[in-house]
């Protein structure tokens, strides 16, 4: 599911900021971009998207910005007086052809060395950086959970569909064999009236029984109800668990069970209903890749 969250806060004069943005997935993937200094943190921030969030494909950004005077790097007298020292030699400086920037001798290697308390610059990012993604994560959590109840909403809707033609599939199946039987009668009767024979009551039982057989779709109706009960369990749950994976399955479930309906009965309104819940199933199946 979709979802952005982020925050922000000043200590010390060091300007602390984090977003997170989660995109659909069935799976969880983390991307986590962090300045060099501090990539310390990336493994702690991951464990803690891990901890919050069960699928996505999930982007966090932070970033530090320092406006005090800590935020300066020291010069290497040592190093840059050799430098000039070296430079001083060359004949284009010595002519003066060549002028010397200061810009480009601080870029020198081993000029320019970032402050000696990179450590407790780290643990002080670490102190700042996980409570802001604490906050991050539950407005993100807010966000997908408000995109989470119209999903829910449209499942219920089909759901509720399904269930529609359900019910008039259950009404229509015992008058399928009764119908057979009247027009295999009449059929039967009409044939053996021209022939000058007579039809044996058992005879026509039996092809009625074969017939009531091979297109019963009592049991395929009562797993499909089954497992509709189950998926109005799921969407109604409020626990918190996962259940987008679930769904999924269970809408494969229950296109199995449409698909066998289909097959078995070769009455023209079962098969127009059939269709239409295999077509509601199919846009189950699709909301279920954006349920966590």
């Amino acid at each position: 599911m979709t979802g952005y969250g982020d925050a922000s806060t000043t200590i010390d004069g060091v300007h602390y900021f984090i977003e997170v943005r989660s995109l659909n997935n069935k799976y969880f993937k983390a991307s986590i971009r962090l300045a060099e200094s501090l990539q310390g943190l990336e493994a702690e921030m991951e464990a803690r998207l891990r901890e919050k969030l069960s699928r996505g494909t999930v982007t966090l950004t932070a970033r530090s910005a320092d406006t005090g005077e800590s935020a300066a790097h020291e010069i290497n007298m040592k190093a840059l007086a050799r430098y000039l020292e070296q430079l001083k030699e060359l004949p284009q400086v010595k002519s003066g052809e060549v002028k010397l920037d200061a810009a480009q001798l601080l870029g020198l290697p081993g000029v320019l060395q970032a402050p000696a308390d990179e450590e407790d610059r780290l643990e002080r990012a670490r102190a700042a950086f996980m409570p802001l993604l604490d906050k991050a994560i539950t407005a993100l959590l807010a966000m997908r959970g408000r995109e989470g109840k119209v999903l829910v909403d449209d499942l219920a809707d089909h759901k509720d569909y399904i269930s529609q033609r359900l019910t008039l599939i259950s009404e229509r199946a015992p008058g399928v064999v009764a119908d057979y039987q009247e027009r295999l009668r009449a059929r039967i009767e009409t044939m053996f009236r021209e022939a000058d024979a007579t039809v044996q009551t058992s005879d026509l039982v039996r092809e009625i029984a074969v017939y009531a057989e091979r297109t019963d779709i009592a049991e395929e109706i009562k797993r499909l109800s089954a497992h509709m009960d189950q998926f109005g369990t799921l969407i109604a749950a409020q626990d918190g668990k996962p259940i987008g994976r679930t769904l999924d399955f269970l809408a494969q479930e229950m296109l199995r069970e449409a698909n066998t309906i289909a097959s078995k009965s070769p009455d023209a309104s079962i098969s127009r209903c059939t269709v239409e819940i295999k077509g509601a199933i199919d846009r189950i199946k699709e909301q279920a890749q954006n349920i966590e």
